[in-house]
């Protein structure tokens, strides 16, 4: 039965330094050459990924935490977020001085022209700032937002958004997606596209909005790195991204040599 493989990309094929380690292009390429169909599922943007699906020859993707999945290049589904909450959102993160970020398939804008907390999570990712267009998200779809503000302050959101999931990925900052939506559910979406089973489906991931996905496929690895609480949802751990973790964890299954 053929097999697929998902692969996160911070932690997981990016390495510390969002390189990717040599090993792991070697073990993607074997993997790929062995009939194995890969596909990357992430929270980023595609436009903040374009290099890394083009250097792998990957063009199947779950993205956007799952709101915005492409099946060989075309666009098989897309969850926006809902307009009116998301305006409720806006209006209560500027009464707190908590910018937000706003992403669609294209780009990125902020609420705000400059704030220490978005630098730093940019540059975490090694992304520049985004540029100041406070409007952006009027008449567009937004597919996830990103809300700057420290975990002490969470509570001021969490309890009163029905549509959004809040996911922190940074010290600084929070995924926003539309509830119910994960990585594991744009896996479902993409796997029934192509007529796999779940029990087929492999997934390598590292953070907090992984646990799903690494729950819900047949077998799931988390990335030496990953924290322990993300550890507990995984069927395997491989070892950390910056010591040939991937190419260990595929090695592992027999998927490659």
């Amino acid at each position: 039965m053929k097999k697929i493989v998902f692969f996160d990309i911070d932690g997981t094929l990016l390495d510390h330094d969002k390189k990717l380690p040599e090993s792991t292009k070697k073990a993607i390429i074997q993997l790929k050459n062995n009939g194995v169909f890969v596909a990357i599922a992430t929270g980023r943007a595609p436009f903040m990924f374009k290099d890394l699906r083009e250097e792998l020859e990957i063009d199947s993707y779950v993205c956007f935490n799952g709101q915005y999945v492409v099946f060989e290049n075309e666009v098989i589904y897309t969850n926006p977020l809902n307009q009116k909450e998301l305006e409720k959102l806006i209006d209560n993160s500027k009464n707190n001085r908590h910018p937000i970020v706003f992403l669609n398939e294209e780009k990125m804008t902020a609420n705000t022209e400059t704030h220490p907390f978005v630098k730093t999570s940019m540059e975490s990712l090694k992304i520049d700032s985004p540029e100041f267009n406070p409007s952006f998200y009027k008449n567009k779809e937004i597919y996830q937002a990103l809300l700057f503000c420290e975990e002490m302050d969470e509570d001021l959101y969490l309890t009163d958004y029905q549509a959004f999931n809040f996911i922190r990925w940074h010290e600084f900052s929070m995924d926003v997606i539309p509830s119910g939506g994960s990585k594991a559910e744009g896996i479902k979406i993409l796997i029934e596209k192509i007529g796999f089973n779940i029990d087929d489906v492999f997934a390598f991931g590292d953070g907090l909005n992984d646990i799903e996905m690494l729950e819900t496929v047949g077998t799931g690895i988390a990335m030496g790195n990953a924290s322990e609480t993300v550890k507990k949802y995984a069927d395997y751990i491989t070892s950390d991204v910056s010591d040939a973790g991937i190419y260990r964890g595929l090695r592992h299954f027999n998927f490659i040599v």
